[in-house]
Formats: C-alpha cells, structure tokens, sequence
C-alpha cells in the first residue's frame, strides 16, 4: 500500500472524528483570539468534527487577499479564512482525500449565507499537493498560501515548498504549521502507518526543513509560535524512541532580496496600529513584537518582510541599506522551538 492510500485510508476510514487522535499533534488552541471566536463559531459543526488542524492559521492583514490551503480537508481553515478575506477575497482549498472533500464541498452555500455573501468565495480542487503543477492554478496567483499540519504527510516536501514559491506573488507568504523533529526519525518510525498518520513519522528534522525552505527560495523562515507535542499512547511512545517533537507555525516570504542572515543596517520601524484586530501591537514572529508608534529596531531582512509586502501601509520605516553594520544582535542559530508548554507565547499552537 502506498503512502499516498494509507494517509487518505486513515483520514478517511480510521478516524471518524478529531477525538480518534492518539498524540496531540492534530489539535486546535483554546486560547485563540476573542476576535477570531465568532468567526470559527459559524463554521458548520460536521466540518468542525473533521477538523484536524495543529495551529492557528490566520495571519494578519488578509482583507481582499487571494489564499490557498494545501491540505484542506474538511474545509475548516478555507471557511474561515473566507471570512477573513471578505467578499472581494477568495480561498482555493487542495485536498486528495474523497471523503473529506465531500465535507466540504456540501457545506459552501451554508457558509456564504453565515458571512452574509452574495455567493461563495471558495473552491474546492481535489488533488496531491506533490502534483500541484497538474491543477488549474496559475504562477503567481496568491497572495497568500496556508497548511494546517498537512505537509508532514506529503514524502516530497521539497517539492511542495518550489511549488508554494511558483504559486506566490512575490511578496507574498506561505503561512503553515506543521510537526517537527529534534533529529533524523529512523526508518521504522517513518513507515509506521499510525504514526505517520498521526503526523509524526513524517516530521521533518527542524534543520532539514530549513535547508528544503532555503532551496525553495525561502531565505529567512520565521518561526512565529511552537509547542511541544504529548504522545499519551505508551505503545506509540516507545516507537519513537528518544526523538522530540513540536508542532510550529512558520511564515515563509517570497522575498528574492533577502539575506541569509540578519544583517544590520541601523533600520526601524514604527508600527501604525492599523491592521483590523491589532491596534496595539504587530507580531511579526516570536522574536518581534512591535508595540504601537515605538520605534523598533530591524534587520534588513525584517525590513523587507515590512515594506516589500501587504503590511507596508502599516508601518512607518526609518533608514535604508546604504550603511552596514555587520550581523544584527541576537541573530541565533539554536534550536528554535520552546521545550516546554510553558514557555510557548500567547496564541501558540494547543
């Protein structure tokens, strides 16, 4: 049996609802935004039992945005990012499973009646995300391109990341989370089908993925929210061995100009204040959060996340990058992940 038929027979056959999870690792957080509740609360209940997301995916700024979600199984995150995109926007979804595509598409006319639209701003493709090249989608069409724990599943994860980098506009971003690993996972553990159904025996090693993104094109990923994952089934568990996991939200730039490391160049920002939902602060990734009219040192690269993208008319930008001043402090290369529920930022993954 292919990989490809045991994931769509374990979606499709196996779990009947998201409470037939065994790890932690396909879960929504409790503590989402107020603002984002109403949204997901006028989702149809039957696509929200077929949910099995690892994060939040809404990124800021999406009025009018044309979005794809890779992955999108029942429909959940294209249903509320519809929201969130408003009538003007648009949500592609990309699933490769029959069953879950049939979740979704029954409940778009439901969906637009609950947003008040004219007509639904959402479409369905049933397709392999390896394959994308093979679907009616045109280069450097969105806006924005979101995962909800989905490319673990995929064994060309390569691939994917060229192809999210052909489907961007530039300046556009890959907004996704997904599970990942603190080394390379044993043979053993990647062709076991329950753990690679429950997305752990296909994480990437968290280096390995960056090396993939780097190739794609993405230059400088961002980590925005991480978490420990909990396997609470003792059999899994001794599968795993000694191997760590998280489940991680990263935004990825289709931004040719950027550095492979954070370079100074006495840049700043101010932040406006004016992105709906943020009047206060802007978090661009876990390392910076951007309080309303304080002047916020960058690096050139974060500079460019700012100006050369759909948040420039948020901010005010101090300098430019005609002086250098070597690489900018606090620019790691550590583990980036949090090692304990604790310690994981407000909005993190559950």
């Amino acid at each position: 049996m292919s990989v490809r038929t045991q994931v769509q027979d374990y979606y499709a056959e196996v779990l009947s609802s998201n409470a037939d999870l065994q790890t932690s690792a396909c879960c929504t957080d409790a503590s989402m935004p107020e603002w984002l509740k109403p949204v997901l609360a006028k989702i149809h209940p039957e696509v929200s039992e077929k949910y099995y997301g690892c994060g939040l995916i809404a990124p800021q700024a999406l009025t009018g945005a044309s979005i794809l979600d890779l992955g999108s199984g029942s429909g959940h995150d294209v249903y509320a990012l519809s929201a969130l995109v408003g009538e003007q926007g648009s949500v592609v979804g990309v699933d490769m499973t029959d069953a879950q595509l049939d979740v979704a598409q029954r409940h778009r006319e439901f969906h637009a009646q609950q947003y008040g639209y004219r007509e639904s701003n959402v479409s369905f493709l049933n397709g392999y995300l390896e394959e994308l090249e093979t679907l009616p989608l045109q280069d450097s069409s969105f806006d924005v391109v979101v995962s909800n724990c989905v490319i673990n599943l995929c064994q060309d994860k390569g691939k994917v990341l060229k192809d999210v980098w052909r489907l961007l506009r530039e300046g556009g971003e890959f907004y996704f989370s997904d599970v990942y690993a603190d080394r390379r996972l044993p043979q053993a553990v990647q062709d076991d089908p329950v753990l690679y159904g429950e997305c752990l025996g296909g994480a990437l090693y968290w280096k390995d993925f960056l090396r993939l993104a780097q190739a794609a094109g993405f230059i400088d990923a961002r980590l925005v929210t991480s978490r420990p994952l909990e396997v609470n089934n003792p059999q899994l568990q001794t599968r795993l061995g000694d191997a760590k996991f998280w489940s991680a939200t990263w935004r990825l730039f289709k931004l040719p100009a950027l550095e492979d490391a954070c370079e100074d160049y006495g840049q700043a920002v101010i932040y406006r204040g004016t992105i709906e939902h943020y009047p206060n602060a802007f978090s661009l990734d876990g390392h910076h959060y951007m309080e309303t009219g304080k002047v916020f040192p960058v690096c050139g690269n974060t500079w460019r996340m700012l100006q050369d993208t759909r948040f420039a008319e948020h901010f005010e930008f101090i300098g430019d990058f005609a002086r250098h001043f070597g690489i900018f402090v606090g620019c790691g290369v550590d583990v980036p992940f949090v090692e304990s529920a604790d310690a994981s930022s407000a909005g993190a993954c559950c």
